[in-house]
């Protein structure tokens, strides 16, 4: 049985630490980009997980040790072997409950979640609210770094819940799958600013932002029927097949993970998203 629902609360997990099963992650980044636009810098949270992180947490480093190493663009799924190296190397093995937090954005929690998940680990949780909402709710943090003993992980990939190039350009020929954009409303219209080789969203998507599916004041995820009616409220049918996807494959793990919280565990993820799609000129964009 796992120690926890896939969500769980800062005072459930305080009640935990210690447990030599719990295995704690911050898995926070930083995306640093001009105000003119142009692509993001990648910044690590490691130096801010030093200066405070849950008490016994480690640090996962999502675009590095936690990405392919010589893909052809940031974030990229590891191969299975890969990921098993280094997600033992911090200490995961199957017998371990990860919870991951981070320490802005959720995205970052939601995309090691989404990865644990797709080679085959399912005892994996998204501390709610984050590090914000367990400072809030009374928890301690320390300083400095901490690691857990390296572990032995046995991948078991999942490859349908991830979608390739082929998979999407298959939906615009009439495949049977709905393509769920998770940016923000102007980058969904391609307004402002971008960050990628060409503004716009791939033909036929519908928009629900990562941003709607979390209280703004609390950063916690809303309650799983307030999830599920963001996303009939956009047009994606109950039984419909999903593929989300963004601009590098992060935020579409919060949409992923929501999906998830409201029953919807079969839904893919685009890996490549924006930054794969839009840098091939041939492969359409709509904007407005």
């Amino acid at each position: 049985m796992p120690m926890f629902p896939p969500l769980v609360r800062p005072e459930a997990l305080r009640e935990a630490l210690g447990d030599n099963r719990l295995r704690i992650f911050d898995a926070s980044v930083f995306l640093v980009r001009e105000v003119e636009g142009g692509p993001y810098q990648i910044q690590s949270g490691r130096a801010r997980y030093e200066e405070a992180h849950l008490p016994g947490a480690g640090f996962a480093d999502i675009p590095g040790e936690l990405s392919g190493p010589d893909a052809r663009f940031p974030f990229t799924v590891p191969s299975a072997e890969h990921f098993a190296a280094a997600i033992g190397k911090l200490g995961v093995g199957g017998q371990h409950h990860v919870v991951a937090y981070a320490q802005e954005s959720p995205m970052w929690a939601t995309r090691l979640w989404w990865l644990l998940r797709y080679f085959g680990h399912d005892d994996a949780s998204v501390l709610d609210g984050g590090l914000a909402a367990w400072s809030a709710s009374g928890g301690g943090v320390e300083h400095g770094s901490c690691e857990y003993p390296a572990a032995t992980f046995v991948p078991r990939p999942r490859p349908e819940l991830l979608a390739s190039l082929a998979d999407v350009k298959a939906v615009l020929d009439g495949a049977p799958s709905r393509l769920v954009n998770a940016l923000p409303e102007p980058a969904f219209r391609g307004e402002g600013p971008g960050s990628y080789s060409r503004p716009g969203r791939i033909p036929g998507s519908v928009n629900v932002p990562w941003s709607r599916l979390v209280d703004e004041t609390t950063s916690y995820f809303r309650p799983p029927a307030q999830l599920a009616l963001a996303f009939s409220g956009a047009g994606v049918g109950q039984d419909e097949p999903v593929i989300a996807y963004c601009g590098g494959g992060i935020s579409a793990t919060v949409d992923l993970f929501a999906l998830f919280l409201s029953g919807r565990p079969d839904a893919r993820l685009y890996d490549g998203s924006l930054t794969e799609w839009s840098a091939d000129q041939s492969l359409p964009l709509v904007t407005g």
